[in-house]
């Protein structure tokens, strides 16, 4: 029924998030952080020998080792795009394979990186893509990033006593209080509020409840077209969230540029000094949505508290 499918599926979660807690007594292991730096940072995932480090070497101007055979890249790489104006940080992390979730080919390092990232740059082999973006999106999902997904609008809260207050502010056809309960009491959570503003599922609401879900814009970057018909090419280049390239021949890269600026949602801010022209020599590179008082934050802390007025072009 579906009480006991939303009662399993947060066991499974549970379960998961368990997993994945390293042991507190556990020796320090080598991690590959890398300090962030630029306007952005982009995270280059994809299984071994997919083009991830020619790609990283074409676009920056950082040598990262390539070859033909897997496993070449066995450390976080980082690399800066010069792109009208940004730097943006891009990091060719090592290849993953199959349960890096579970700590295989060092993918736990891997995923913990991948999950500081402004955007996902999905490496995808061309001629055997379907699988590879299944397997890629498995192994992200069950370390709690979620890629294309906005964060569901449920307010959560747990609270001391009172039993659980459920409430919605619009017709719900996936969930109902009964199912809620049951997936809060399987979290040992008896008293809290939970007020849903969107129509969500009990998926979503498990995502809520452990809190510590990532949801990352992904771009899917297939190589190797230059392998395939033409046919195929024009396929892949219609799914959403796609672009085709070839790094050994250099197609289509300008393009992408292009599409991972959209992605990142950056700008470009120039300042005026009253009486004279605008500055476009050296603009503030910011996220879409800024306000005047984060403006005033890039250019100096200090000036949001002594600032009067702003005039917006």
């Amino acid at each position: 029924t579906e009480y006991h499918l939303g009662l399993l599926k947060a066991k499974l979660a549970k379960y998961r998030s368990q997993l994945l807690e390293p042991p507190k007594k556990s020796e320090k292991g080598e991690g590959f952080d890398v300090l962030k730096s630029g306007d952005a940072r982009v995270a280059l995932i994809g299984f071994p020998s997919v083009g991830k480090s020619t790609l990283l070497s074409t676009l920056t101007h950082t040598e990262s080792e390539a070859a033909s055979y897997e496993f070449t890249t066995l450390t976080c790489i980082p690399g800066v795009i010069e792109y009208k104006g940004a730097n943006i940080q891009l990091l060719d992390l090592p290849g993953i394979i199959e349960g890096a979730a579970q700590g295989k080919g060092r993918g736990r390092q891997v995923i913990a990186v991948a999950r500081t990232a402004d955007l996902v740059l999905m490496m995808l082999d061309a001629t055997k893509q379907d699988v590879q973006r299944q397997l890629l999106e498995k192994e992200l999902e069950s370390v709690g990033i979620r890629l294309n997904k906005k964060k569901p609008n449920i307010y959560f809260k747990i609270k001391k006593g009172g039993g659980l207050a459920f409430n919605s502010t619009c017709p719900l056809t996936k969930v109902d209080e009964k199912l809620v309960q049951m997936i809060l009491h399987e979290y040992k959570i008896f008293n809290a509020e939970v007020l849903f503003r969107e129509d969500c599922s009990a998926d979503e609401l498990i995502d809520v409840i452990n809190a510590n879900r990532v949801y990352l814009p992904c771009l899917y970057v297939h190589n190797k077209i230059d392998q395939i018909s033409i046919e195929e090419v024009d396929r892949i280049a219609r799914q959403p969230n796609s672009v085709v390239v070839s790094c050994n021949m250099k197609l289509n890269l300008d393009f992408l540029l292009e599409t991972l600026w959209e992605y990142l949602s950056l700008i470009r801010v120039y300042t005026k000094k009253p009486g004279q022209p605008p500055d476009f020599e050296d603009g503030l590179i910011l996220r879409k949505g800024v306000t005047v008082e984060h403006v005033c934050h890039a250019i100096h802390r200090s000036l949001a508290q002594q600032f009067k007025y702003a005039l917006v072009w």
